[in-house]
């Protein structure tokens, strides 16, 4: 049985962002890791029947694939817009954190930043926070809900400031 690994958030969104999250089209993300519990025996039944040639399960009644509908329905996601795709080669990511989050990580490995200094610098807002902090604060959420959902990767622990680009609005 494979050992298995499920990031979630450090709570649950606050509701002074709620609005923030909704426009962004990431409340129902925020939601989904609410006492998520992982079965790791389905996931290694799963992984058993992987074949990643044709990115496809092989199952008893024939073959199935997740396609990016399916990804898009079980998260409630919004796919009314042009795909996010390209990359960024090279940024001022400081002045960007600058900008956006008005403050500027001591360490970023290759556009990364590690997800503990996004929690020590944002705790949850606060009643009396102005609405600039509760707009970076919900940055930050969308950024650690980014790292943990919808583009791990094997660092654990750092995401890419590539997706800060794309909460500028």
């Amino acid at each position: 049985v494979l050992q298995c690994y499920i990031r979630n958030i450090s709570g649950p969104p606050s509701p002074l962002i709620e609005n923030y999250l909704r426009e962004a089209g990431f409340w129902h993300v925020a939601n989904i890791g609410q006492g998520c519990k992982l079965d790791p025996k389905l996931i290694s039944a799963f992984i058993e029947r992987w074949r990643p040639k044709m990115h496809t399960f092989h199952l008893p009644c024939g073959e199935s694939t997740i396609t990016l509908e399916d990804v898009q329905l079980q998260l409630r996601l919004l796919v009314d817009e042009s795909v996010l795709t390209g990359s960024v080669q090279s940024a001022d990511w400081g002045a960007i954190c600058c900008d956006l989050l008005s403050a500027i990580p001591n360490n970023i490995y290759g556009g990364r930043i590690e997800i503990g200094w996004l929690r020590d610098i944002f705790p949850e807002s606060e009643n009396d926070s102005i609405e600039v902090e509760r707009i970076q604060y919900a940055r930050a959420y969308i950024l650690e809900i980014i790292r943990d959902y919808l583009m791990p990767d094997l660092s654990r622990n750092l995401v890419h400031l590539r997706w800060l680009l794309k909460l500028v609005d």
